[in-house]
């Protein structure tokens, strides 16, 4: 039995999450959440809020009990990008690539 969250288009890039979901990779849900509240990177807000939902979604969707889920899977990957260009000297333009992620969290229960 497995919980999951699933965050898409995600404004921000997929190897700036992947250095958090290093670090809960494997985690019990309980020391997951803390290194999650207390790492100071851009993808610790949207992966504290996923790892939640995948929480509620164990408790209420599998009953299964709060205190004994680990984090089995996470993984990322790229979203949408949206391309933007910068105005540059000579009446060139550069092209800014604005990447999106596609972030997954699976939750089971220990036995």
């Amino acid at each position: 039995m497995e919980a999951k969250a699933i965050l898409r288009n995600a404004r921000i890039a997929p190897r700036k999450v992947q250095i958090v979901l290093d670090l809960i990779r494997g985690k019990d849900y309980d020391v997951a959440m803390a290194t999650v509240k207390h790492t100071p990177k851009a993808a610790s807000e949207y992966l504290e809020k996923l790892l939640k939902s995948a929480a509620h979604n164990a408790e209420n969707n599998h009953n299964m009990d709060k205190n004994n889920l680990y984090v089995a899977e996470c993984y990322v990957c790229p979203g949408p990008i949206m391309k933007r260009i910068m105005p540059r000297a000579h009446g060139r333009a550069y092209r800014i690539l604005k990447r999106t992620s596609h972030v997954t969290i699976v939750l089971k229960e220990k036995e």
